[in-house]
């Protein structure tokens, strides 16, 4: 397959960066910056082309005109939305990416937009609305760091850091289903000390491991009730910073979770008034996150989640940790650096939003092959998450569940077949219409493709 990235700053570096490492075998990247593109291909084996990116000439000697995929992150959104155009009319490229930052052009009033009749691009990203996504979903359930939505919602990948107070600690993996009878407690990754991992059924979990479990919808508050968190009685969600991604996770919780009572604070006068008027039942205060009396003032003690996404990685870290000393049950931050995310960690923030890897992660799952579609990225792409569908045609029909796992590399937890959850399906033979959620190391990920790849017959 070959693609073609449009940008080399951050996230097309970290986009070829993660498919260099499955071994695609054509990725060309474009920039006009001599400096970036020899940065990337130091690291990387890939082919630079040097030139703007939205030019014919440029698009046609990166190789368009063979390209499967064009992925454009430039930092123009008229840019992309430019060289999407040309590589539609003049190469016929089959799929084409665009980042779009500025959200007039994602206003649901122009839908119409970006369909197939007027502008030439198949999927918009917005890292903005992304991000606002994936820290949505870590409130949802209250004490994850990260929530996963899976096969139309009937099953949550949920991340957690197990308390001091659970059970699950120091027990072995095969030991869970004895303790926990009345429903299915499954780690199926864990992250320790740097390093990820499928869990053999001799291992333990450890007090300060990150352990990501995959559980039926209806039964995810017992396991959050398993790794020692309760719920709680009322949800209170305090947001620092009202720039695009606090104003759409604001907008997010008031649609998604209504129950979820939300409180902003802006140190900007006119923006607070702006997002004020945006929102229907959050209270927007004007104020300094590092102030005290502003933190008094919006019920930091009674708060049970702050996140904080100001534009400045040293406000986000000093207002986490200000508002976890001031009694707020769990802090959230985006940080853009990632090399302090060990050290805020480790003082006492919750969880890190990482932008980059969120944007990352939502354009990789539209470059996958056939019906297997990459969901989620865990441990800096070290590890995924896949939803395949097994067509008639495919590979993987009559198979057992057993004959495509492979120790502390592929694993599946679950299969969903018509309206029936199978979990712990590993004596299960797979059918067609199935939907199965896969647990991935990279080095795996195209065995994967090729056992959910359709037969070229049926193309």
């Amino acid at each position: 397959m070959k693609i073609i990235i449009l940008g080399a700053g951050q996230v097309g570096c970290n986009i070829a960066r993660f498919l260099s490492m499955e071994n695609q075998d054509d990725i060309t990247i474009v920039d006009q910056s001599p400096e970036l593109l020899k940065q990337v291909t130091e690291r990387m084996d890939i082919q630079p082309i040097l030139g703007f990116a939205s030019d014919p000439d440029v698009l046609e000697s990166a190789g368009a005109a063979d390209a499967d995929i064009l992925v454009a992150v430039t930092g123009s959104d008229e840019i992309n939305i430019v060289a999407c155009e040309v590589a539609n009319s003049l190469f016929k490229v089959k799929t084409k990416i665009a980042r779009i930052r500025n959200q007039h052009y994602l206003n649901p009033d122009w839908s119409e937009l970006f369909s197939q009749n007027h502008l030439a691009v198949d999927v918009t990203i917005s890292p903005e609305v992304e991000i606002a996504k994936s820290i949505a979903r870590s409130i949802e359930i209250s004490g994850a760091f990260d929530v996963l939505s899976l096969l139309h919602d009937a099953a949550k990948f949920i991340g957690i850091r197990p308390k001091p107070s659970s059970s699950l600690i120091h027990t072995p993996i095969k030991m869970i289903p004895g303790i926990f009878s009345q429903f299915p407690v499954n780690p199926c990754v864990i992250a320790r000390e740097g390093k990820i991992f499928i869990p053999r059924p001799e291992d333990q979990i450890l007090p300060q491991d990150e352990v990501y479990c995959l559980v039926s919808t209806q039964n995810a508050n017992k396991l959050m009730r398993a790794f020692g968190y309760s719920a709680q009685p009322e949800r209170r969600v305090i947001i620092m910073g009202g720039g695009l991604i606090g104003l759409n996770l604001a907008r997010q919780i008031e649609e998604q979770l209504p129950k979820i009572q939300v409180k902003i604070i802006e140190k900007n006068n006119n923006r607070a008034e702006t997002i004020a008027r945006r929102l229907h039942h959050s209270e927007v205060l004007c104020g300094d996150a590092l102030d005290y009396d502003v933190l008094l003032e919006a019920g930091i003690a009674a708060t049970e989640t702050v996140v904080v996404v100001t534009q400045d990685d040293k406000v986000n870290i000093l207002s986490s940790l200000l508002a976890k000393r001031q009694g707020a049950n769990r802090a959230l931050a985006l940080l853009n650096n990632m090399g302090y995310a060990s050290l805020v960690t480790s003082l006492g923030v919750d969880a890190i939003v990482d932008p980059r890897a969120v944007t990352v992660a939502s354009i990789i799952q539209h470059t996958r092959k056939g019906r297997a579609r990459s969901v989620h990225t865990l441990g800096e792409g070290r590890m995924e998450v896949i939803e395949a569908e097994a067509k008639e045609s495919s590979g993987v029909i009559g198979l057992n569940v057993a004959d495509i796992s492979v120790a502390g590399q592929i694993y599946v937890p679950v299969i969903k077949r018509g309206s029936q959850l199978i979990e712990e399906p590993t004596k299960n033979v797979i059918k067609s219409g199935d939907r199965l959620v896969i647990i991935a190391a990279k080095s795996s990920v195209k065995k994967i493709e090729k056992l959910f790849a359709l037969k070229p017959s049926y193309l």
